[in-house]
């Protein structure tokens, strides 16, 4: 049987039609039966988390607790008279004028005027403590020694301290002291106290993780971390600066608190910031915790710290003042000079020596010596290194004990002679001082070194390269014999107001 092209070719169009309209009837069932497309999954990385501070906080926030301070302050009326009355002129107005009839009406001859009765709500008997500052602490033994700021609990009478849990408890001073801004206060009670330890800060480096933990602004119990920024910051403070500085946020109410390491370890004492509003800036100040376990141990111990005492005034070697003494570098401290009643000059150390070791430990700088005797116990001998005449002595000094206040000596000015002499290679003039001591300088060339280096008129020289002057001539000598010995700097001796400096001044001027 023979069959159509025509017709074949019309079946496989049918075909092809029947087969498209089963796969979109398929196709609709699918969407109307409900099925939900296929999606890829969200984005997802794995990787090593970051530690956070939580196990550490958890742990240490028990023994941080805050210091509020009290004291007794006295009305308004019972702190004399008008605060206007001892101001600049004030006493010299007219018995009339009207500030003068207003405090004389309202001020205090109003308060004993019978007539009027008190101008002020005064109180009788003994005034309840008031609160005047508060700050943070922490505990370091069970038993309720805590330690803060000496500037937190300072002209108080009463603390109280506050645990992480509320509760209160009253606190006593134990001790105090100013030199590194520390104090230890005690809780007596029968509880027991979570309590922390220092840690050993010459491990610590530049970058390390320190969590701070206080009270900033009287909120209460707040953890901040950051690094350890520097080491050695000397911030003016006072004579045994040594300061970690750290980034943690640190702000007002946070000083006597602790800044720990990972380990739960105090590496240091918030103390101070950098800030030109008064707020956290990055930049805060931790007392270390070599610093304030010595002195902590001494407080709980008597009350109060005993150092050591050199009894000497001393200052920075420069590289001039090192090339002027043929020191090779610029280590040290130079003796500007030996109190008259302190054991330094007792043994033998006088202005002029540089003071090179102790108890054959380098001494760095005037900051590093001033801790380091400190260090040591009243009392106690110890060996100093000094570089005296070219070359290095060793001195026994028997230490006394660092007196309360510093003691000097007081001296007339003395009078110039009329006929001053020119030292032109330092562009300085200078006079035979009235007891013969020394030369007075009447005038500083003020583009010379000279006056560079600070000298002014007035000033005494005593001594040129540790040799005493009493003429330009032999300041001219001492010039030509540094000359000769290859020297390119030359040390002056200089008293101002009965305090003593080293200036070096260059040798090739003229």
């Amino acid at each position: 049987m023979s069959t159509n092209p025509l017709s074949r070719s019309r079946k496989r169009l049918l075909a092809a039609a029947a087969s498209v309209a089963l796969a979109g009837a398929i196709g609709l069932g699918a969407i109307t039966g409900g099925t939900a497309p296929v999606y890829a999954e969200a984005v997802r990385v794995e990787a090593p988390q970051a530690t956070g501070f939580a196990d550490v906080v958890a742990q240490v926030s028990p023994a941080v607790v805050s210091v509020q301070v009290k004291a007794s302050i006295a009305p308004a009326s019972d702190r004399g008279d008008s605060p206007f009355s001892d101001q600049q002129g004030f006493d010299n107005l007219p018995d009339n004028h009207p500030l003068k009839r207003f405090f004389r009406q309202f001020g205090e001859d109003g308060n004993r005027d019978q007539n009027r009765g008190p101008r002020y709500n005064r109180r009788d008997g003994n005034q309840k403590p008031r609160p005047v500052a508060q700050g943070s602490g922490f505990f370091i033994s069970e038993d309720g020694y805590l330690v803060t700021n000496n500037h937190v609990v300072a002209d108080g009478s009463a603390y109280t301290v506050v645990t992480g849990d509320g509760k209160e408890y009253d606190a006593k001073l134990i001790g105090t002291d100013p030199r590194t801004d520390l104090a230890v206060l005690k809780v007596d009670t029968d509880a027991k106290f979570t309590y922390v330890g220092f840690a050993d800060d010459a491990k610590v480096r530049v970058g390390d993780w320190v969590v701070a933990v206080g009270n900033p602004f009287g909120l209460g119990g707040t953890v901040t971390a950051g690094i350890v920024s520097a080491r050695g910051r000397d911030i003016g403070a006072g004579p045994y600066d040594d300061f970690l500085q750290i980034d943690a946020a640190v702000n007002r109410g946070n000083s006597g608190g602790p800044a720990f390491n990972l380990n739960g370890e105090v590496v240091g004492i918030n103390t101070a910031i950098f800030s030109p509003s008064g707020g956290n800036v990055g930049i805060a100040f931790a007392i270390p915790a070599s610093t304030a376990k010595q002195v902590v141990q001494d407080l709980m111990k008597s009350g109060s710290v005993q150092r050591g005492w050199l009894g000497v005034e001393i200052q920075p070697v420069t590289t001039d003042i090192a090339e002027s003494l043929g020191l090779k570098s610029e280590k040290g401290a130079l003796v500007a000079s030996a109190q008259d009643t302190g054991p330094a000059k007792k043994a033998g150390i006088a202005a002029g020596d540089i003071i090179t070791q102790v108890n054959g430990q380098d001494v760095a700088s005037p900051k590093e010596l001033s801790r380091l005797i400190a260090g040591i116990t009243p009392g106690k001998s110890v060996d100093i290194t000094v570089w005296r005449n070219g070359k290095a002595e060793t001195i026994k000094v028997g230490l006394g004990e660092i007196p309360g206040a510093d003691k000097q000596a007081s001296a007339a000015q003395p009078a110039s002679p009329s006929e001053p002499s020119s030292l032109a290679d330092l562009g300085l003039t200078v006079t035979q001082s009235e007891d013969g001591k020394g030369l007075v300088v009447t005038d500083v060339d003020p583009s010379s070194d000279a006056a560079d280096r600070g000298v002014q008129a007035g000033d005494v020289i005593t001594t040129v390269n540790a040799v005493e002057v009493k003429s330009a001539a032999d300041v001219t000598k001492a010039l030509d014999q540094a000359e000769k010995a290859g020297r390119k700097a030359v040390l002056f001796q200089i008293s101002r107001d009965d305090a003593n400096r080293f200036v070096a001044l260059p040798l090739n001027q003229g």
